[in-house]
């Protein structure tokens, strides 16, 4: 009982982190792109180069976004804060999941009145932005380029830009402190007519996102940084595999301890049987044989409980998955679901088995040789 309930616990916890991770992962995703393509030195680059106009027709490429952004100083009302400005071109839109990161308002960067902005939820909130108030507009200031600062009125050294705001994003602190807007919005705001910051590129299903991205970094060389989804956000998955392992290791201490245990239960096992062990002895049985049945047992005893601890944990994530049995609360988890998040993977499934294997070796070794310790004496006594 102990190997099976440590078994299912552990499997029902990895494929819950699993499912926290793709829950993670899949809003990361949605604001990152799978290939992105950022200049060595400086901040921007002349994207209308002979090679990314071919990269733009490649067939494996969904969608192909310029992207211009720079620090700028955002007022409404009465509140100002700095943020990001992301200016995007119209490929970014073709992206259908961004719907699902808008908790207010709409993700429309261009309408017959004109360009919009959407908001992240802290800028949002520091400010107070109301997508609804059809009066009230953002204002962003951004130094004019190559002007020196000796106007009487300093607002003269700024361009300043009013723009509505038609939405309100939330993804994660890096992300909410962003402003995107249409590209020439921010072309318009900084004063560059053709640079770009990064060149975004999201591939057709079935492409092979690192082939690709290895292609593109040895045709541009050295003056070019191309990055995957995993580069862009290394410290994310560092922590989620960090996080996962660190509960394995604290699970399978309390497994070892519920393995242990049968060390205890085999030792009275071969207290009571001693006298048949004496026969066995007598009758020609070599105290390898005799090693070998009480490991067997011990084998049979923990990996019975540990395949049925799978197999019911593995109905339990089943259940989770489709019906939402396990609640976190009346909050929506990013306004999907408050049910707790099941990922299953068979390399879990493996891991628990290879573990449990392993401790359930060494537990019943260790109580076999108790066995065969004092054969010789027992033969006498009998």
């Amino acid at each position: 009982m102990g190997v099976f309930i440590g078994s299912a616990a552990l499997i029902i916890i990895l494929s819950v982190f699993n499912g926290f991770e793709e829950v993670v992962l899949k809003m990361f995703n949605t604001i990152t792109p799978q290939i992105i393509i950022q200049p060595a030195q400086g901040k921007t680059f002349n994207p209308n180069t002979a090679y990314f106009n071919d990269l733009k027709k490649n067939k494996s490429v969904f969608s192909y976004t310029e992207v211009l952004s720079e620090n700028a100083l955002i007022r409404y009302n009465d509140k100002q804060s700095p943020a990001l400005i992301k200016g995007v071109s119209s490929d970014f839109l073709k992206n259908t999941s961004l719907d699902s990161i808008v908790i207010d308002g709409n993700f429309v960067l261009e309408n017959p009145a004109g360009p919009n902005a959407v908001v992240g939820s802290a800028l949002q909130a520091y400010l107070g932005v109301n997508p609804s108030d059809p009066f009230e507009q953002l204002q962003i200031y951004s130094p004019k380029k190559g002007r020196a600062t000796s106007s009487i009125n300093p607002l003269d050294d700024f361009t300043v830009l009013n723009i509505p705001p038609s939405g309100v994003f939330e993804v994660q602190q890096d992300f909410d402190n962003l402003v995107i807007v249409p590209l020439a919005f921010a072309r318009e705001l900084l004063g560059d007519s053709t640079n770009v910051s990064a060149i975004e590129i999201d591939l057709n299903k079935g492409i092979d996102a690192e082939q690709l991205k290895n292609e593109i970094e040895n045709k541009l060389g050295d003056k070019f940084i191309v990055k995957n989804r995993i580069q862009q956000n290394q410290a994310l998955y560092n922590v989620l595999s960090s996080e996962k392992w660190m509960v394995y290791i604290i699970l399978t201490f309390i497994l070892i301890i519920a393995i242990f245990n049968i060390i205890g239960s085999l030792t009275m096992l071969v207290i009571e049987k001693l006298k048949d062990i004496s026969i066995l002895s007598s009758l020609g049985a070599g105290k390898k044989l005799i090693k070998r049945i009480f490991l067997l047992e011990g084998m049979m005893i923990t990996l019975t409980g540990c395949i049925f601890g799978l197999l019911v944990g593995f109905a339990f994530c089943l259940f989770q998955q489709k019906l939402g049995l396990v609640k976190m609360g009346e909050t929506n988890l990013i306004g999907i679901s408050n049910a707790y998040p099941i990922a299953l993977k068979w390399k879990d499934f493996i891991l628990v088995f290879i573990t449990v294997s392993i401790f359930s070796l060494i537990a019943s070794s260790l109580a076999a040789n108790l066995s065969v310790k004092k054969i010789d004496n027992l033969n006498q006594d009998l």
